[in-house]
């Protein structure tokens, strides 16, 4: 008997999942890589500028979507499992968002409905709220609270939609909280960068007492074999630290790239805060 077979919470809920949820998940996402590659293609042959490392990365974090809902890690059950969350809820999310798909969007889209719709969906007051950092923290981390802390992830484990959905939810729940930390793409109200990076600070502190507490005891309803368990969680703890190491790092070029450009707008190169007119000197400091 594989180790899959010993314990009663196994890596994936059944054929319901690897015939189906699973490929059509992979298939969305290489579509959406195809149509952001297409897109950027479109932009520059009309002679706009687009940088190639975003088609890198959003080519990347397609493909490991892809890979996480098809593929089969090495491991136990639950390192399987703790791989497929770090890399679909953290790696990938990070690698779209540092790519600007809505801000490619909105530029190669033509003059019309669609292009309208676009940033009054993500200015709505709904969008709002979800992209409130410390809302989005909640529901991403608060969503792996709940998974691991209660039935929900045996219960998961032997019903396929459930599985599908709590899968799906770890996606999504880390595309709006890593597009909540970054704010990259157009929204209606810009957040600091205090706010943002405290709630990625808070998030981090809660996925690492996650981390610990699920290498003392396993998810309620499982019962994974300890060296599984440990192995898991250790990942979950570093891996979680190396994402969220990777959005502080957006953060701070965020921040110093915004700092120089206002340097360079206030005091021009050779020029002081008393040279010019009073008119020029209120447009250096506007």
């Amino acid at each position: 008997m594989t180790p899959e077979h010993v314990h009663p919470v196994p890596a994936g809920p059944g054929p319901f999942w690897s015939d189906l949820a699973g490929p059509c998940v992979a298939a969305g996402a290489l579509a959406a890589g195809a149509a952001y590659l297409l897109a950027a293609h479109r932009l520059r042959r009309r002679g706009d500028a687009w940088p190639w490392p975003r088609d890198a990365s959003f080519t990347a974090g397609c493909l490991a979507v892809a890979w996480a809902m098809t593929a089969g890690p090495p491991g136990g059950p639950f390192t399987v499992h703790v791989t497929r969350h770090l890399v679909a809820g953290m790696a990938a999310p990070l690698l779209l968002v540092l790519a600007r798909p809505l801000t490619l969007s909105l530029r190669v889209l033509p003059p019309g409905r669609l292009r309208r719709a676009l940033p009054a969906a993500a200015h709505a007051r709904p969008a709002t709220v979800l992209l409130l950092p410390p809302v989005a923290a909640v529901v991403d981390i608060g969503g792996l609270w709940l998974l691991h802390r209660t039935d929900l992830f045996a219960a998961a484990h032997r019903q396929p939609l459930l599985y599908a959905v709590t899968q799906t939810h770890v996606l999504a729940a880390g595309l709006l909280f890593t597009f909540a930390v970054c704010q990259l793409d157009p929204v209606r109200h810009r957040r600091g960068l205090a706010l943002r990076g405290s709630a990625l600070l808070a998030a981090g502190a809660a996925h690492a007492v996650l981390a610990k507490g699920l290498y003392a005891a396993p998810p309620p309803g499982t019962d994974f074999t300890a060296a599984d368990l440990h192995t898991g969680a250790q990942l979950m703890y570093y891996g979680g630290d190396l994402a969220e190491i990777a959005l502080a790092v957006t953060l701070a070029v965020q921040w110093y790239t915004r700092r120089h450009a206002r340097r360079s707008t206030r005091w021009p190169e050779g020029a002081s805060a008393r040279s010019g007119t009073p008119a020029a000197r209120r447009t250096q400091f506007s």
